[in-house]
């Protein structure tokens, strides 16, 4: 493998209300909240995605700052960046969407960077599976390479034939419980996950939020926990974030197998726990690498009998 991680998502707005704080615009969306996240591994990673003219550059130097390759981010120069507003109530795992604007998004056409058309690791981040399927067709063949892919009920409800042609394409799919269950019509996990695993993946990624998350592959599932936090302060992200720390990780590895799977779930959770910890990204953008190993350490800790 060559330690190249690509990166597809939106970089975007956010909106965020929670039953305590409200954000204003914030820096948001998926490929922004992979790259950050991944940023703690030791890879060359680069993201692709679209951005209208108010996008500010310091929104780009961030990533930049932290290593990450923006040539792939287009400026639509006449057009306004991708927006969503949601609100949290006390419950944190209940959101509503507000609002929603693709701006941009709704006709976006993804050039990946000749630099990135070798990756070995491709994390397709939430997004239009027509997207996804556009940046698989550019992708030069590379027999080590490892596809991941993120999704949600939007697109299951709007896209399904789309998504379940990407789907075949992957090794690796990170959804959460309720969508694993709208997308295999199944109530258990446990079948969930074995249907899902006949649609093409390899590996099946079941997040639970505050649970943890549950591996599946052949007849061995794994589940990684979740830290015990004493306040989450905003959970848009996480899945984003879990996903970043996953792929990242994947990047920095000769190869990948089901153990490499397990290291990579913790990492993706380590770095999900400092991205709940504060408003939008920026749990992610104050923490340093020293910060994630300290979370990561936290994890192996509930893994560890005394």
């Amino acid at each position: 493998m060559n330690n190249k991680l690509l990166a597809i998502g939106t970089m975007a707005f956010d909106e965020i209300i929670t039953p305590t704080m409200e954000s204003g615009k914030v820096l948001g969306g998926a490929a922004t909240y992979i790259g950050l996240a991944a940023s703690y591994a030791d890879a060359e990673i680069g993201v692709v995605s679209v951005i209208g003219a108010d996008f500010p550059e310091k929104y780009l130097n961030l990533l930049t700052s932290r290593g990450i390759d923006v040539s792939g981010v287009e400026r639509v120069t006449d057009g306004k960046s991708f927006y969503w507003k949601g609100k949290y109530y006390d419950n944190m795992n209940k959101r509503d969407t507000l609002d929603t604007q693709l701006n941009v998004l709704a006709a976006f056409n993804p050039t990946v960077p000749k630099r990135f058309l070798d990756a070995s690791v491709v994390m397709l981040g939430n997004l239009d599976p027509n997207v996804q399927h556009k940046v698989l067709d550019q992708l030069t063949p590379n027999k080590d390479r490892i596809v991941l892919l993120d999704t949600m009920n939007f697109w299951m409800d709007s896209q399904l034939a789309p998504l379940k042609n990407v789907i075949k394409q992957v090794d690796v799919i990170t959804i959460n419980d309720e969508e694993a269950i709208q997308l295999s019509g199944e109530s258990n996990l446990v079948t969930a996950a074995k249907t899902i695993h006949n649609m093409g993946p390899k590996y099946v990624i079941i997040k639970k939020g505050e649970h943890g998350a549950l591996l599946f592959y052949k007849d061995h599932p794994f589940y990684a926990p979740a830290l015990p936090l004493e306040q989450v302060i905003d959970p848009t992200g996480a899945g984003d974030s879990f996903a970043g720390g996953l792929s990242g990780y994947l990047a920095t590895q000769q190869e990948v197998s089901a153990e490499v799977l397990k290291e990579g779930i913790l990492r993706g959770t380590a770095a999900a726990s400092l991205c709940v910890g504060a408003m939008g990204t920026k749990g992610l953008e104050v923490s340093d690498k020293e910060a994630f190993l300290q979370q990561l350490k936290k994890l192996n800790r509930l893994r560890t009998i005394a």
